[in-house]
């Protein structure tokens, strides 16, 4: 990876190509079954409901939705995740849409019953109207009457178990994570550096922080009827013992 790049980290193929085997490893594969178990809970979807994954990386949330008979759209701007969906989907005969783009331009106007954004694949702009359109953007391509459910690390939550570093293993390969708090708790940045036999890569990672009340705000500013935080996927209190922030919004009829 170029340090030097011009691009934002977002941006980068060779950041997603360097730490996709970190964050998207075996344990986080047989997660998913019981992930899209919860999901289907707490969205209460149909069967055959058209979904749409924003964000959706190599593809683990749209291909177990697939399997189960769902009417699934993934979006990533990753060309190279997309191409290990679809390899994958093909292998296994599922059929399921996967679309290059833009989260902050794919819109496809009222042609889903729900949508989905997992694993903080949210926040990653600079600019927070970035992050507007965003919403805004689920928030047209949810039919009147559809969801949306995202999930991510949420400020509190952060706030409560801060670790300044620490180390993830992965096959033999270690990742280093060093965070700071910046801009009055609006954003954490992150130094990853992950260590594979002599080599020394560097990048600089920098997600905005949510609240649960700033994320269900956001959501109801971008024309959602309604917002539920949640402290799981399993549903529990957004509370002191919340794992994660999920946020289930409705759109009205």
């Amino acid at each position: 990876m170029e340090t030097g790049s011009k691009k934002p980290w977002y941006e980068n193929d060779a950041f997603w190509a360097t730490f996709g085997p970190f964050m998207f490893n075996d344990k986080r594969w047989q997660a998913t079954p019981g992930e899209v178990d919860q999901v289907l809970a707490l969205l209460n979807l149909n069967p055959g409901a058209a979904v749409l994954d924003v964000g959706c990386g190599p593809g683990r949330h749209v291909l177990e939705l697939a399997r189960r008979g769902y009417r699934v759209t993934g979006v990533d701007r990753t060309g190279a995740y997309l191409d290990q969906a679809r390899t994958k989907a093909a292998a296994e005969n599922q059929t399921a849409e996967f679309v290059q783009a833009d989260m902050r331009e794919f819109r496809r106007p009222e042609a889903f019953d729900a949508v989905i954004n997992m694993f903080t694949a949210f926040g990653y702009f600079d600019d927070p109207e970035d992050d507007r359109r965003v919403a805004r953007n689920m928030a047209a391509s949810v039919k009147p009457g559809g969801k949306l459910l995202m999930e991510m690390h949420g400020k509190e939550i952060l706030a409560r178990r801060f670790f300044p570093r620490d180390w993830t293993e992965e096959n033999g390969d270690y990742l280093l994570e060093n965070r700071r708090i910046t801009c009055d708790w609006s954003r954490c940045d992150n130094t990853w550096t992950p260590f594979r036999g002599t080599e020394r890569i560097v990048c600089d990672v920098s997600t905005r922080l949510y609240s649960a009340v700033e994320l269900k705000d956001l959501m109801i500013d971008a024309g959602f009827t309604s917002a539920t935080a949640y402290g799981d996927l399993a549903g529990a209190p957004y509370d002191v013992d919340a794992k994660r922030l999920v946020v289930v919004a409705c759109k009205g009829n």
